[in-house]
């Protein structure tokens, strides 16, 4: 099992910056690779960034290409998303997940393990 703990949502205005960090504990961190999924009221869950279990490569959905970051530490068992030049569609939650193997999928039910999620607001 592995245990995931999101942090670091708030309220921000348009153009502002948050940085999200997701806590691993249970297996071991670098097994896993790992995604940033959000979800918006009334509407599906979306893939947002992925990270390979050594961080060598990553992926961004294109509406958020350019402006958000998803790094991860290893040593510390924690993925990152920090988000920049936020807008009030990036409004949502926003969850991690971790999925065993090598690489990132942009699907959410490639995933084995997520977060509860915490919350992201936008404002005009």
């Amino acid at each position: 099992q592995v245990q995931l703990v999101e942090s670091g949502g708030g309220l921000v205005q348009t153009g502002g910056s948050l940085r999200l960090s997701c806590a691993a504990s249970g297996r071991t961190f670098s097994d896993y690779a790992m995604g940033w999924f959000r979800q918006a009221p009334g509407k599906e869950r979306e893939f947002v960034a992925g990270i390979t279990r050594r961080g060598i490569s990553t992926y961004y959905a294109d509406s958020v290409k350019g402006r958000f970051t998803i790094s991860r530490d290893n040593a510390k068992n924690t993925v990152y998303l920090q988000m920049n030049s936020l807008k009030p569609e990036d409004t949502a939650v926003y969850y991690c997940a971790a999925r065993s193997g090598i690489a990132y999928h942009t699907l959410a039910n490639e995933y084995h393990y997520w977060g509860q999620g915490t919350q992201v607001t936008v404002s005009s």
